[in-house]
């Protein structure tokens, strides 16, 4: 699911998955592309230790699209290991997720707020 957290949450200790972090800081937002770790807010700040994060305005799109062509072949091609289906489906996740941030950060530019 998602998570919002304004100034002065309450705080907080969750794990990531893989989704989109934006963060919002002197008026401009940063976009991610986060996949798995941990959020941790404090009274102070919010600390985000992700295993990934692929800032949107760095995504190669066309390289991620092509992973998702590699990633969908691999998962039509028909028998499996257990970890490679496990690997291909998290190569395809990864590339959806970085395609969608990256077209959305394209679509919008850099964000500006206040």
């Amino acid at each position: 699911g998602e998570l919002g957290i304004l100034p002065h949450h309450a705080p907080l200790l969750a794990t990531l998955g893989a989704g989109e972090l934006r963060i919002r800081k002197g008026g401009a937002e940063e976009s991610f592309a986060v996949f798995g770790g941990f959020v941790q807010v404090r009274p102070d700040k919010v600390v985000v230790m992700a295993e990934t994060a692929d800032l949107a305005a760095e995504i190669d799109i066309e390289r991620a699209r092509e992973a998702r062509r590699e990633a969908e072949r691999a998962l039509e091609s028909g028998y499996h290991e257990g970890s490679d289906l496990a690997a291909a489906r998290a190569a395809l996740q990864q590339a959806l997720l970085r395609i969608r941030v990256a077209e959305r950060r394209h679509r919008e530019g850099p964000r500006r707020h206040g």
